[in-house]
């Protein structure tokens, strides 16, 4: 009798289960492609620092911490008589700023100092009514006659102490290259605002060193950052040939950038009204300074900084009209970031497949 093949049901397996892991693997890169997706639209939309924020109060009104309605900015009368001053926490060229307390709220009462300087701050004052935005510290009354601004308080203070911050043991979870460049993120954001504000193309002219810049902005609570002093906020207007100039002495060193620097060499002895204006460019150039201070020395850092080499190359370029423009850094560091994200979350998935 003829036996009839056996056919074996075990040789097909191995191109079953190859099959049955590929299909597998595909499910789970979509759904980490899914839950990228939801976690970056989320990102943007709250930490993309649009200019405008539906839960901020309509002008010449404030609403701060779990308080629901808005009220208006104080007065004088307000000031003088709800406002109490608990100390000095810090002094510059033209204020003096006090830690004080509002309705047993902690606030920031900034004076003026120096009489000659009030039209600085009185500049400073106009950019702070007219620039309320998620970007920029929360006004919450003033007294031109007086010379006093009151603002939202942030007790993590200045940037200048963020790497004293990150190594608190309350923050240190928060010392990442995650985090880090969603603060330099933040920070571009805060430079793309103000290149095009509702007032036209204003310039940051409080930057003539890194330390000087740091002081300008905040550290909030939840790791964010806010531009507080608008004091020298100056005005570009192409059309109508107005440029700038950052004060009027003379301008020196690597972190200025080369059109802020007397051109005439040093045979030629400074004089004002000498020195060329420039254009809201000056700001792209520091840019690659104070992201490199905000990425720290953190695990992936150098990473980070080997994907944004081409963009900050470009940002130091001698002419600053090649130079980008601060939406186009700030569309690259987004970029960088869904990309370094996406890596972390499907390390070796090209490899699988």
């Amino acid at each position: 009798m003829e036996k009839k093949p056996h056919f074996v049901r075990r040789e097909f397996l191995p191109r079953e289960v190859p099959s049955i892991s590929l299909a597998l693997l595909l499910a789970a890169v979509l759904l980490l492609n899914a839950l990228l997706y939801l976690y970056l639209n989320k990102f943007y939309s709250s930490l993309g620092r649009v200019e405008t924020d539906p839960g901020l109060c309509p002008f010449g009104h404030f609403k701060f911490g779990a308080v629901k309605n808005c009220s208006p900015w104080l007065s004088c009368e307000a000031i003088n008589r709800e406002v109490r001053k608990l100390k000095c926490v810090g002094e510059g060229a033209v204020k003096k700023v006090f830690l004080s307390e509002w309705k047993e709220k902690k606030v920031v009462l900034s004076q003026l100092t120096n009489s000659e300087l009030k039209e600085d701050f009185l500049h400073g004052l106009k950019m702070l009514k007219a620039l309320q935005s998620k970007h920029v510290v929360r006004l919450l009354g003033y007294c031109e006659q007086q010379f006093t601004i009151l603002t939202e308080y942030h007790p993590l203070g200045s940037l200048r102490g963020l790497n004293e911050t990150l190594h608190i043991p309350k923050y240190k979870g928060m010392n990442t290259w995650h985090r880090r460049l969603m603060l330099a993120i933040d920070y571009v954001s805060v430079i793309r605002y103000l290149h095009s504000s509702p007032l036209g193309t204003l310039v940051m002219c409080d930057s003539n060193d890194l330390d000087k810049v740091l002081s300008q902005y905040l550290l909030t609570s939840d790791f964010h950052v806010l531009v507080n002093d608008l004091d020298a906020l100056p005005l570009v207007n192409r059309s109508a040939g107005r440029l700038v100039k950052c004060g009027h002495r003379e301008l020196r060193g690597e972190f200025v950038a080369p059109e802020q620097r007397w051109p005439y060499g040093d045979d030629v002895p400074f004089q004002d009204d000498l020195m060329p204006p420039y254009d809201e460019k000056t700001d792209i150039w520091k840019i690659p300074d104070v992201s490199n201070f905000f990425l720290g020395h953190v695990e992936g850092s150098d990473i980070v900084r080997l994907h944004l080499f081409d963009i900050h190359a470009a940002c130091k370029k001698k002419d600053p009209a090649e130079r980008p423009s601060a939406q186009e850094v700030l569309d690259t560091y987004r970029k960088v970031l869904t990309l370094l994200i996406r890596e972390a979350a499907m390390p070796g998935t090209r490899e699988m497949l």
